[in-house]
């Protein structure tokens, strides 16, 4: 068997196991659930980091049995897991699989659910400890935490009661307000997870290890040696069958609010007083805070639809045409903008943020990008070919860092060029990384926070992105770029001006 990459950080010898419980899962008939959640609780289970008393429960408008709910999460399971399969393990999950079916206003239906986890406490003894997985759309939250509340699912009796929020987190600041009022009227505030699943993955959680486990960067990650950090999430595919939910969401709200905002915090945070969800969520909260917009908009943002193009040597289709796409949709696929953090360590160093459909690759990638050497002692001549220092952290899909410094190239002259060093995570490790649910759900199950956002950073957030918003309406023009490329001419002016240029991944 393979070591256990989900093991007890507080010694090494022993797994983290979840107690207990019973999850309710809501949107159970979607994309995340059949290809990312139950492939994930499945994998738990065969780690050995689920206990025998475990429930898995279905809410849905479907006219399911639980022996039907449990074929089509046994499909799910085999197609997306990614350690072996073992029917005696599935068959100990299968043992506490149920369905309810119904409409999320359906009283009968909640009464239904009430009884059902019930008798789980009572047949697979999970204690009355719940967990309730939201992964729904935004409008339907309101309804079924009103109906958790109105049936007494959310109060704790001799067990915890959780809820988990898929994102988004609202549409703007204000509605992130009312929902985070909602929630918090209904749970505790340590009982409500956030999952954003970029804070699980081992790449992610690395660059805290790599800032704070090594004395060799510190001593540079500020202003006096750092020129700018680069901050990309990059997509190759188009909207597929998203177009009902993507088209008005767009990419700065569905990535840069969440995803590179939170990368973005932990590149700039303090060091913590120590790992835990207190001390991360006030040193990300402090960068938050200190995050200023440029004061031209128009100069330092940048906004685009991808247009018909090449992807894998395949014509593609523009973003109007995408099946369900509203043809005069103003809705960004490509979204960019200047940040600064007016900190003592942070001041005059730009972060550049960019993400985008049916781009040249797919990666996410922070790149702290370094001021050239004062002075070089070398004629002009032998380094022309030489660049920045880059400590450049690959989140996937080649998970690992790579250092980008100066080396002599053999011969009798001096000639210096730009060389790379290479981590990977494949080749370094016999440990198998879990994947970012996996991770994430396990917390959720062990009441174990730190990887969650608060509501306080969810709303600094939007206090960042929704001037941005706002300005890119008023418009009421958007930039394009031919599928395949990396973006338009905008987002390159947008680095021209500050006399830099993007990272080619």
């Amino acid at each position: 068997m393979s070591p256990n990459p989900l093991r007890d950080p507080r010694d090494r010898r022993l797994p983290r196991i979840a107690g207990p419980c019973t999850v309710v899962m809501f949107g159970v008939t979607g994309d995340l659930a059949r290809k990312k959640l139950i492939p994930a609780i499945y994998d738990l289970a065969n780690r050995g980091l689920l206990p025998p008393g475990f429930g898995l429960v279905g809410f849905a408008r479907r006219d399911w049995g639980d022996g039907t709910f449990a074929a089509l999460l046994k499909k799910a399971a085999k197609a997306g897991a990614r350690t072996e399969w073992s029917e005696t393990v599935w068959k100990q999950l299968a043992a506490g699989i149920k369905f309810v079916p119904g409409q999320f206003d359906d009283d009968d239906a909640w009464e239904e659910l009430a009884k059902t986890l019930t008798k789980l406490d009572e047949r697979q003894g999970t204690g009355g400890n719940h967990a309730f997985y939201l992964s729904i759309p935004p409008g339907l939250f309101p309804t079924v935490v009103s109906k958790i509340d109105e049936h007494g699912l959310a109060k704790p009796g001799m067990g915890w009661r959780r809820v988990v929020i898929e994102k988004p987190f609202g549409h703007d600041l204000e509605s992130a307000k009312e929902l985070n009022q909602l929630i918090g009227n209904v749970f505790e505030s340590e009982s409500v997870f956030r999952i954003d699943h970029y804070l699980g993955k081992e790449t992610v959680q690395n660059i805290l290890a790599l800032r704070f486990a090594n004395q060799m960067f510190e001593p540079v990650w500020n202003a006096n040696y750092v020129d700018h950090v680069q901050i990309t999430m990059a997509e190759d595919i188009g909207i597929g069958s998203r177009a009902g939910y993507y088209d008005g969401i767009g990419a700065a709200r569905d990535v840069i609010q969440n995803h590179l905002l939170q990368l973005l915090a932990l590149v700039a945070m303090e060091e913590p007083v120590a790992f835990d969800a207190a001390s991360l969520r006030l040193e990300k909260q402090k960068v938050l805070r200190s995050v200023r917009l440029p004061d031209d908009l128009d100069k330092h943002t940048a906004h685009a639809q991808y247009v018909e193009g090449w992807a894998g040597g395949q014509p593609v289709v523009g973003y109007l045409e995408e099946e369900g796409t509203d043809p005069k949709s103003l809705t960004e696929t490509f979204a960019a903008l200047r940040l600064d953090i007016e900190t003592r360590r942070w001041a005059g160093v730009p972060f550049y943020l960019r993400t985008g459909k049916r781009l040249g690759r797919r990666v996410t990638e922070v790149a702290v990008v370094f001021k050239k050497a004062p002075h070089l002692p070398f004629q002009r001549n032998d380094v022309t070919e030489l660049g920045h220092n880059a400590l450049v952290m690959r989140i996937q899909p080649d998970e690992g860092v790579t250092m980008r410094f100066g080396a002599k190239v053999p011969g009798t002259t001096m000639e210096i060029r730009d060389v790379n060093m290479d981590f990977v995570y494949g080749g370094s490790f016999v440990e198998s990384s879990p994947e970012a649910y996996e991770r994430l759900i396990l917390d959720v199950l062990l009441g174990d926070p730190p990887l969650f956002p608060q509501h306080r950073e969810v709303e600094l957030s939007w206090e960042i992105l929704d001037p941005v918003m706002e300005h890119w309406s008023r418009k009421r023009t958007i930039d394009t770029y031919q599928a395949g490329t990396w973006g338009p001419q905008s987002a390159i002016d947008m680095l021209a001006r500050d006399g830099r240029v993007w990272r080619r991944p």
